[in-house]
């Protein structure tokens, strides 16, 4: 049986937590995601489990920090102010191999900006936007079914990678009402007892849980060992989507929002009679680095769309190796691009190539 339901992003990412298993969430409210607080507070405790509003959220961090070192299915959410403050609590999660449910509904910046979406955080959520050298896998969603489905798949990776995982979102997705489908979902609670900080039985010695390494040494064993397990998520959770590639000259690349309105701008392009195409990244870590390398042989040239000023463009540019043109389109401090306004920036990348 599965259930269908006309629901607010946030809500939906928060209902799919309670299905998914979250055992424990904390955090702070923050506009544009206090309803996930709102909904969870509400709901949790009809299932036995702990909602916690944290004083703020450096210690909701490390809160799930605590929990997820338990055994636990632990998460938190915030918008981008919120989660700039827990960055060092993140680095110390990705360091101690805890897995966990990090969520950003991305807003306009920088400084506190507006409450309105943005996308200004892509570099903070796919470079490591705390000390030391780290990643998180990152996930984006582009609709409300995607609220809800990157939960399940985010609990699952972050187990089985035993790292962070965060869904990227931003705040018009987070507030917009769309049908969501809830799937049968079933947990495979992996066996954590011979890491977590369960209790000690007789049969085993005494777990314990730190991203402090002394001697310098073993913490670049440390680091090594987090390195080769990056390369195997790069090598295996790479996604994306692609629409109308195959006989693409013109590529769009957007993730999320910007996304969905590049979506509308392909269609409309298509109609006047331009070859273009999609490419969505899901997974901005990891990303689609070798198909967009595969793609850039046959086309004339790339246009990214995003709300920032530019920062997923140079993976773009890093992907393509220089194999064809890359050009930029933002806007910024919560100013949302029209399907018209890409169309007329395409048109005028290829003016410049036809008057060159």
């Amino acid at each position: 049986m599965t259930a269908v339901k006309l629901m607010k992003g946030n809500d939906a990412l928060a209902e799919a937590a309670i299905q998914a298993g979250c055992d424990a969430y904390f955090g702070y409210p923050i506009t544009p995601q206090s309803e996930v607080l709102e909904y969870l507070s509400r709901e949790m405790p009809k299932h036995n489990r702990i909602v916690l509003q944290a004083e703020s959220e450096v210690a909701s961090i490390n809160m799930v920090y605590g929990a997820a070192g338990a055994g636990f299915r632990a998460m938190t959410s915030s918008s981008s102010p919120g989660f700039s403050l827990m960055q060092e609590g993140i680095s110390y999660l990705a360091g101690a191999e805890l897995p966990c449910l990090l969520v950003n509904v991305n807003r306009a910046g920088p400084g506190l900006g507006t409450i309105q979406p943005g996308q200004g955080d892509y570099f903070q959520a796919t470079k490591g936007g705390g000390h030391g050298d780290y990643r998180l896998i990152v996930l984006a969603p582009d609709s409300v079914q995607e609220m809800a489905d990157f939960v399940f798949l985010g609990f699952d990776l972050a187990d089985k990678y035993r790292n962070p995982v965060l869904i990227l979102s931003d705040g018009a997705i987070g507030q917009m009402m769309e049908k969501v489908e809830f799937k049968n979902y079933v947990n495979p609670k992996i066996d954590k007892s011979s890491w977590a900080t369960t209790g000690k039985p007789k049969t085993r010695e005494r777990n314990s849980i730190s991203s402090l390494h002394i001697k310098p040494e073993r913490m670049e064993q440390h680091n090594a060992k987090l390195e080769a397990k990056y390369k195997l998520i790069r090598e295996q959770e790479v996604r994306l989507e692609e629409m109308n590639t195959s006989d693409a000259e013109y590529l769009l690349v957007a993730y999320g929002l910007s996304a969905r309105i590049c979506q509308k701008a392909m269609d409309i392009a298509r109609e006047k009679g331009i070859k273009v195409g999609l490419l969505r990244p899901i997974t901005l870590f990891p990303f689609p680095y070798k198909r967009l390398e595969m793609l850039a042989s046959q086309l004339k040239g790339i246009l990214t769309a995003e709300l920032n000023s530019g920062q997923m463009v140079e993976d773009v540019m890093l992907a393509v190796k220089g194999k064809v043109p890359v050009e930029f389109y933002g806007r910024m401090g919560g100013m949302i691009f029209t399907p018209e306004e890409i169309v007329d920036q395409l048109e005028k990348l290829i003016a410049t190539q036809h008057a060159s």
